[in-house]
């Protein structure tokens, strides 16, 4: 029996001894745990950069010369009618757009807020529409006339419009999401644009009064009266602004892909709309693609 012990307790020291002679395997201290975690990129902090990119804008003329019609027409019983008139339409048109960012992210573990300004300059971003109108009105609403006898107004209209966007400005805020090399992003915020917008309309006006008699007979006959100009109305109107500042706001998604050290690059979509400006509105549709670094 004593044996039997002397040799197992000579055995477990021989084990100890070789434990203690065994190599430093990363196995045994996590080492394969550290290579499977996740490499975080660093967003914090300030950043700048330039971006240029694609434009679409898309302007609404339908309502844009109501404000000189109803000008015209003040007081009468044509303004009315007139207001509904949809004279111009929409239109389209493209450009090319460059400009500059710069901004601060704040990181809390993958996330990413920010705040951001933005730069962009159009090239040429000019929409413009034309359009004529002409309605004879009888006996519109507040016009007084005898029994019998019908007033036609004639009206012809014919408008034009043009709005050209300069530059814009924008304040944004960002949310993104830390995957490591690249970062996802959405952002919404305000916008300020540099417009040059005109408008004119040109109305042609003229009264008629048919009247209606009965004859021997008993049937009744309309009566053609002469037809006149009504200069009072038959005029030209326009307005114009330059440099125009007009609110809006904006929002869209991005993605910024790190490429070496601070430097990143960036692509995003982004939608603009801008408030009406002389009763006609702006919308922008941009693609960017960007070049920053952070600091």
């Amino acid at each position: 029996m004593r044996r039997l012990v002397l040799a197992a307790a000579m055995l477990g020291t021989m084990s100890v001894a070789q434990a203690a002679d065994m190599p430093d395997l990363p196995v045994l201290r996590g080492g394969f745990t550290d290579g499977l975690s996740k490499t975080s990129r660093n967003w914090d902090g300030f950043y700048a950069g330039g971006h240029f990119g694609y434009t679409t804008d898309s302007s609404d003329f339908g309502q844009s010369v109501v404000g000189l019609t109803n000008y015209i027409f003040r007081d009468s019983v044509l303004q009315q009618p007139t207001s509904t008139w949809s004279l111009l339409s929409k239109n389209t048109a493209q450009s090319t757009n460059f400009g500059g960012f710069v901004g601060r992210n704040w990181q809390w573990y993958d996330a990413v807020l920010g705040l951001e300004g933005t730069y962009t300059y159009f090239n040429n971003l000019k929409t413009a529409s034309t359009g004529s109108n002409a309605l004879d009105i009888i006996n519109p609403p507040g016009d007084t006339v005898p029994p019998g006898a019908y007033n036609h107004w004639n009206v012809t209209l014919t408008g034009a419009a043009t709005a050209r966007v300069k530059d814009m400005v924008t304040l944004r805020g960002r949310m993104g999401w830390d995957g490591g090399d690249f970062m996802p992003y959405i952002f919404g915020g305000a916008a300020i644009g540099r417009m040059d917008v005109s408008r004119t309309v040109s109305s042609n006006v003229t009264l008629r009064t048919d009247t209606t008699t009965t004859d021997l007979f008993g049937n009744t006959v309309i009566v053609p009266g002469t037809t006149n100009p009504v200069p009072a109305q038959s005029q030209t109107q326009g307005q114009h602004k330059t440099n125009a500042f007009v609110a809006g706001w904006t929002a869209g998604i991005g993605l910024e892909y790190c490429l070496w050290g601070g430097l990143f690059a960036r692509v995003e979509y982004e939608y603009v709309q801008f408030s009406p400006v002389m009763n006609t509105s702006v919308s922008l549709n941009n693609a960017h693609v960007g070049l920053g670094y952070k600091f």
